[in-house]
C-alpha cells in the first residue's frame, strides 16, 4: 500500500513538472499572449517570400509581434499582411516595415524600422512604407551573369 502511494506521488510530481515546462515553453514562444495585449496593423508587400502566419515581427532585433494573417489582394496583386504588435509598443506613424533575412541559411522575418514622428499608429492602421523580400537567387544571377552596366564597352 505504501509503495503504491509513493508511485502515485512520483507520477503526479512528474506530471506537474511536465505541465510547468509546457507552460513555460508556450509563454517563451509567445503562444500565450492574450488578444488584449496586442493590437493589429496592416501592410501590403510586393513579395513575402519565407514569411507565413506566426512569423516574427522584430524591432531592434527583439520580437515585438507576429504575423496573424496573410492574403493576396486581387486588385493590387500584393500580399496584404496583418501583424499583431505588443500593446506596449507605440509605433510612430512614419515607420517602415520590411522583410529581412537572418543570413544565407537563416529564415526570414519582418523587421520594423521606427520613424521619428510624434504621432503613433492606431489599431487597424496601415503601414504604407514597405519593402518586400529580396531574392538571393536573383541577386546571385545578376552578379554571375554580369547584370551590372559595363561602361567601358567591348574589347577589340
Amino acid at each position: 500500500m505504501a509503495s503504491e502511494r509513493a508511485e502515485i506521488l512520483a507520477g503526479a510530481a512528474v506530471l506537474a513538472v511536465a505541465v510547468g515546462f509546457l507552460a513555460y515553453a508556450a509563454n517563451s514562444a509567445g503562444l500565450m499572449a492574450r488578444v488584449g495585449e496586442t493590437y493589429p496593423l496592416t501592410a501590403s508587400f510586393r513579395a513575402m517570400d519565407g514569411i507565413s502566419i506566426g512569423s516574427d515581427v522584430r524591432l531592434a532585433g527583439i520580437k515585438v509581434g507576429t504575423i496573424s494573417d496573410l492574403r493576396l489582394n486581387p486588385q493590387t496583386f500584393f500580399a496584404d499582411a496583418t501583424i499583431r504588435l505588443r500593446s506596449d509598443i507605440l509605433l510612430p506613424d512614419d515607420s517602415a516595415i520590411l522583410i529581412s533575412s537572418e543570413g544565407l541559411l537563416g529564415g526570414n522575418f519582418v523587421e520594423i524600422l521606427p520613424g521619428g514622428s510624434l504621432e503613433n499608429y492606431a489599431p487597424g492602421d496601415e503601414i504604407e512604407d514597405t519593402q518586400g523580400a529580396v531574392s538571393l537567387i536573383t541577386l546571385l544571377m545578376k552578379f554571375v551573369g554580369g547584370g551590372g552596366s559595363d561602361t567601358a564597352g567591348p574589347i577589340e
